[in-house]
C-alpha cells in the first residue's frame, strides 16, 4: 500500500486535517532525545478517543505498526517508530477535563504537559506531585507510558502511585475504562498498574484520572557542598539516619558540577567538587525546624557550604538550576547517553568509582547525577556521534559493562526513562526468567500481532512463542 493510499484512507476515516505525509511532518515524529530516528509512513494527530480507536482497527485489519507518541522528549527512543506505519501523535489531545478538589482528582488528556496540570492545580491549592526535569515540556500520557518520576518521587511516590483511572485504546480498537476516581479501589485486577509504565506496547491511553493532594503550606531547601563523592553520599544516608525523609535529595558529581558552572556562571554553586540539593516541605513551622536540623546534619558531615533556600521562590530557583545541569551537559557539544539505572541506595560510592574506572579505561567522559535519596543515579555518557562506528562501538561496550555491572549489584537498568530502544538487548538479563515469559505472554493477548509500538524490548518472539 502507497503511503498516499494509506494517507487518504485515514483522511476518510477520521476527518481531514488530521493526517500528514509531508517530509518535514515525517522527520518531525521520527524520534525523541535518543539519537537514533526512523521514519514513519504517515502520522495522524488524534484529537478524540473515537479516532484512536478508528486507526487501531484500521491498522489491525492491515496490520499496519502503530507507534503512539506524546511529546516526543523520551531519553531512550521509546516513540522511534522503527516499524514504519503509523505514527500515532496524541499532542492534540491537550485537555484538562476537570480538576475536583472535592474529589481530590484531575481527568486529563493524554497530550497535556505537566507543568501546565500542576499549575493549574497548584492555582487551587492542591499539588500533582511527580516532577520529571522535563515538566515543561513532557506530556502526562508519556509519563504513564514511562512511569515517570523526579526528584520528589523520594517522599511522594512516582507516576504510578497518582493514577487512580484510565481509559485505554486496546490494539483491536476496544476502549477500556480500568479503575475510577476513587482513591482506594480493589475491584478485579490492577489494570491500571498493567497499563502504568507499557510504553504503549500494550494499549494507548486516550484519558487519565489523576489523584491530587493538597499543597505543602510551606516549602524550603538546602544545597550542601562537598569535596568528594563518597562524603556526599554518607551524607545521604546521615540524613535518613536522623529520621529525616526530604520531599527530594540529589546528588550531582564533579563533571556535571563543572559543566553547571560554565552554563549557569562560577558563583552560581557554592564552591566543591559534589553537590548535594534537599527539599522539605510541610506546616511552616515544621519545615523551618527541620530546615535547621538539616544543615547541622550536613555540617557534621564535613560540608564545605551549606546555602539555605528559605523560602518558595528560593526554592523554585534552587529547582531551575537543578534543571539546567542536563543542558549544560548538551552545551559540551558531545551525545548524551543519559543512563537512568538505579542500585540500593547504600551502594552510591560502588556506582561512582566504577564509572570513574569505566571513564578512565575507556577515555569517556561520564557525569553522574540525579536522585540520591533512592538510588536512581543519571549515568551520562558523553560520546561524539553515535553514527561513526569508532564512536559507537566502544560507547556500546561501555554501556555493557554498566548495565551488567548494575544488574550484578541487584540494580536496575531503568528507574524513570523506560526500556525502549536504548535498552531493549539488556532486557532479557534485568528480569527474571519468570517475569520475562509473563511479559510475552501478556503482549501475545492484548496485541497478538505485535503491531503496538514494535521493535522495542518484547518485539522477539519471546519464551513460549511457536
Amino acid at each position: 500500500m502507497s503511503t498516499d493510499t494509506l494517507a487518504n484512507d485515514l483522511s476518510a476515516l477520521i476527518g481531514e486535517g488530521k493526517v500528514a505525509s509531508a517530509p518535514a511532518d515525517l522527520a518531525a515524529h521520527s524520534g525523541d532525545k535518543w539519537f537514533a530516528a526512523h521514519s514513519p509512513e504517515v502520522v495522524v494527530f488524534a484529537e478524540t478517543t473515537a479516532d484512536v480507536a478508528a486507526v487501531l482497527q484500521l491498522a489491525q485489519a492491515r496490520k499496519i505498526p502503530v507507534t503512539a507518541r506524546g511529546a516526543g522528549v523520551g531519553y531512550v527512543g521509546g516513540c522511534v517508530p522503527v516499524g514504519g506505519g503509523i505514527a500515532l501523535s496524541l499532542a492534540r489531545m491537550n485537555r484538562i477535563k476537570e480538576i475536583n478538589v472535592m474529589d481530590g482528582v484531575a481527568v486529563v488528556e493524554p497530550g497535556v504537559i505537566t507543568g501546565d496540570l500542576q499549575a493549574e492545580v497548584r492555582r487551587r491549592g492542591w499539588f500533582y506531585p511527580p516532577d520529571p526535569a522535563s515538566l515543561k515540556e513532557c506530556s502526562l500520557g508519556g509519563n504513564i507510558a514511562t512511569n515517570a518520576g523526579g526528584p520528589k518521587c523520594l517522599k511522594y511516590g512516582v507516576t504510578r502511585q497518582y493514577v487512580l483511572g484510565l481509559e485505554v485504546v486496546l490494539a483491536d480498537g476496544t476502549v477500556v475504562r480500568a479503575g475510577g476516581r476513587c482513591h482506594k479501589n480493589k475491584t478485579g485486577f490492577d489494570l491500571v498498574g498493567l497499563f502504568v509504565g507499557s510504553e504503549g506496547m500494550l494499549g494507548v491511553v486516550t484519558e487519565a484520572t489523576l489523584r491530587l493532594i493538597p499543597h505543602p503550606p510551606a516549602r524550603a531547601g538546602l544545597t550542601a557542598s562537598f569535596g568528594s563523592f563518597a562524603e556526599a553520599a554518607a551524607a545521604v544516608q546521615a540524613v535518613f539516619q536522623s529520621g529525616h525523609l526530604p520531599a527530594a535529595l540529589e546528588i550531582s558529581d564533579k563533571f556535571t558540577i563543572a559543566a553547571a558552572r560554565r552554563r549557569l556562571g562560577a558563583a552560581a554553586l557554592p564552591p566543591g567538587e559534589v553537590l548535594l540539593m534537599l527539599e522539605v516541605d510541610g506546616q511552616a513551622e515544621a519545615v523551618a525546624l527541620e530546615s535547621v536540623a538539616l544543615a547541622r546534619v550536613l555540617n557534621g558531615c564535613g560540608a564545605l557550604a551549606v546555602v539555605p533556600a528559605a523560602d518558595e521562590a528560593a526554592v523554585e530557583r534552587l529547582w531551575a538550576q537543578r534543571r539546567e545541569f542536563s543542558y549544560s551537559l548538551r552545551d559540551t557539544g558531545l551525545t548524551k547517553l543519559n543512563e537512568d539505572v538505579v542500585v540500593p541506595r547504600g551502594r552510591l560510592v560502588e556506582l561512582v568509582v566504577f564509572c570513574e574506572q569505566l571513564q578512565a579505561e575507556t577515555g569517556i567522559a561520564i557525569a553522574c547525577f540525579g536522585h540520591a535519596g533512592d538510588g536512581n543515579i543519571h549515568v551520562n555518557l558523553m560520546v561524539g556521534d553515535m553514527a561513526d562506528p569508532a564512536v559507537s562501538g566502544p560507547a556500546e561496550m561501555a554501556l555493557d559493562r554498566l548495565f551488567r555491572f548494575v544488574i550484578g549489584m541487584g540494580g536496575a537498568i531503568t528507574g524513570e526513562h523506560g526500556v525502549g530502544l536504548a535498552k531493549r538487548r539488556w532486557f532479557p538479563e534485568a528480569v527474571s526468567p519468570g517475569a520475562l515469559v509473563l511479559h510475552h505472554r501478556l503482549k501475545r493477548a492484548l496485541d497478538p500481532a505485535g503491531l503496538l509500538n514494535p521493535g522495542k524490548f518484547l518485539d522477539e518472539p519471546g519464551p513460549e512463542a511457536e
